[in-house]
């Protein structure tokens, strides 16, 4: 008998788990198939930043700014572990936008959102302030504001985590081969990526999340005509030993019009970026361009004292966004809003398809999607995620040093970086990883840095990781500290695994 279900999403990028966490939590059934892993595309390879996106008010995007803004704290508050405050240093330089224009900027950004937790902007004196010390001695005045960090491939799993343990089924390493319309409903093929076997299921309505391919969903797999189009843009990102000892993070402003974040990353390293060039090769193979690191070290060597060059650069990534074309003639000023078209012929199952977005408005993305479905859904609940934590975040704003110290409270042989790493991870969640350890032989094998074979099968049995490059790089950005022999025994673990643990049940 083929499975049925209210809902189906493609896509387990930020916008579909999205969608299928908000869909289960109000009475849906929901399925989500996803070709890879979860946020395997552009949703890992974001600037890891909430933010209400100061230079868009630029562009008079004042509804997208003001929603981010206020979102800022939503997020915040649903996920301390993952999440968390962040002040910018924002360099002033002569030749650039005027002090002025900042500072109404920098005003209207501390007003539109609301904010209640994080702190206002302030002006800086760079030849006092720590802050000033990696930059060029020129650079005597700055402004600086508030926004967020967040584990942006954590924050996809959470919400796909939840979705699941509120009824959803998540099937990733799935390929959506086609779909076609039936009485009340549609009829949806799907296809095991490593094993090539076919299923079908069943659903009354679909929704397109299938970020950079959703125009070949809908065009080529659906069948289906659209108005909306979608401009692929790359943004890369490199990462070079850390440039500064402090953790705020510097927004620079360049020649060209484009800003450039220099960020805290990992502890020992500095992350770059972004670019935005328009893509027009295969999304899934994407990768950053000589040019683009260039333009990145070039662009963080107008502000710091000691510059950098591509023979620097230890790690870099590159991501397509999927953005809604509106008709902008420059990359950086395509719109970064979303927008969700709905095809629904009279008396016909409805497909909505997904345009654009950004990872800090996913969740009022989502309601928005289900307020589009709503009429198709006449039993469906009211929205609940405004105020809802995700897994692991059900403790206060600032709390995750407590959280670590309770950790070591009991294990005391937990060193004090890698119960904070647990933490910050996991959240409240961290201590079912340490369940049944007493001793650190408990701990399992050992794959580098503070990676243990006991925190594997939690991302396996809880977060669908199937692979090394699954954990070290999604569910966490460990491959920046483990050597290539401990990435080898982690892919040779999987290998003898395979087959012997489970992924979360359905």
């Amino acid at each position: 008998m083929t499975a049925a279900y209210d809902l189906a999403v493609i896509g387990g990028g930020i916008n579909g788990c999205g969608i299928a966490r908000d869909a289960s939590g109000r009475g849906l059934k929901v399925f989500l198939c996803e070709q890879g892993d979860l946020a395997g595309a552009t949703s890992s390879a974001s600037t890891k930043l909430i933010h209400g996106g100061l230079r868009y008010l630029e562009y008079y995007e004042f509804r997208l700014v003001r929603e981010a803004l206020i979102e800022r704290e939503v997020l915040l508050r649903a996920a301390p572990h993952i999440i968390r405050p962040l002040r910018f240093v924002l360099p002033r330089r002569a030749g650039m936008r005027p002090a002025w224009l900042i500072r109404l900027g920098l005003f209207l950004y501390d007003h539109l959102g609301g904010r209640e937790i994080l702190p206002g902007t302030r002006s800086v004196d760079l030849r006092r302030d720590e802050a000033g010390k990696p930059l060029k001695p020129d650079l005597t005045a700055a402004f600086e504001y508030s926004d967020c960090w967040v584990e942006d491939a954590r924050l996809v799993a959470l919400n796909a985590v939840d979705a699941a343990e509120r009824g959803a089924v998540i099937r990733t390493g799935t390929r959506f081969l086609g779909a076609r319309r039936k009485p009340g409903g549609w009829q949806i093929e799907l296809e095991d990526v490593a094993t090539g076997s076919k299923a079908e299921i069943e659903a009354k309505a679909l929704v397109n999340a299938a970020g950079p391919w959703v125009g070949e969903v809908l065009v080529k797999r659906l069948g289906l005509g659209t108005t909306a189009k979608v401009r692929l843009v790359k943004g890369s990102h490199i990462v070079v030993r850390k440039l500064f000892d402090h953790e705020r993070a510097y927004i620079f402003q360049n020649d060209d019009g484009r800003i450039i974040f220099a960020i805290p990353y990992e502890r020992d390293f500095t992350l770059i970026g972004t670019t935005d060039v328009d893509e027009h090769g295969d999304p899934a193979h994407v990768a950053i361009s000589r040019t683009e690191t260039e333009y990145l070290c070039a662009s963080a060597n107008r502000y710091f004292a000691r510059s950098i060059a591509p023979a620097d650069v230890v790690y870099s990534y590159s991501g397509v966004r999927p953005l809604y074309d509106d008709g902008a003639s420059e990359a950086k000023a395509a719109t970064r809003d979303y927008v969700l078209e709905l095809d629904a012929p009279e008396g016909q199952a409805p497909v909505l398809n997904v345009f654009g977005g950004k990872i800090t408005t996913y969740r009022r993305l989502a309601e928005s999607a289900l307020a589009k479905l709503g009429s198709h859904f006449p039993g469906m609940t009211a929205p609940w995620t405004a105020k809802a934590p995700l897994p692991g975040g059900e403790f206060p704003v600032g709390g995750v040093d407590r959280i670590a110290e309770a950790l070591r409270a009991g294990l005391p042989f937990i060193a004090p970086d890698h119960a904070r790493r647990l933490a910050r991870a996991y959240g409240t969640r961290a201590q079912r990883i340490l369940e049944g350890v007493h001793r650190p032989e408990d701990l399992g094998p050992h794959f580098g840095a503070d990676l243990y074979e006991r925190e594997v099968i939690y991302l396996v049995r809880q977060e669908w990781a199937r692979s090394a490059r699954d954990v070290l790089w999604r569910r966490s950005k460990l491959g920046l500290h483990v050597g290539s022999e401990d990435i080898k025994a982690l892919e040779s673990w999987f290998e003898q695994k395979r087959g012997e643990l489970r992924a979360p049940a359905a």
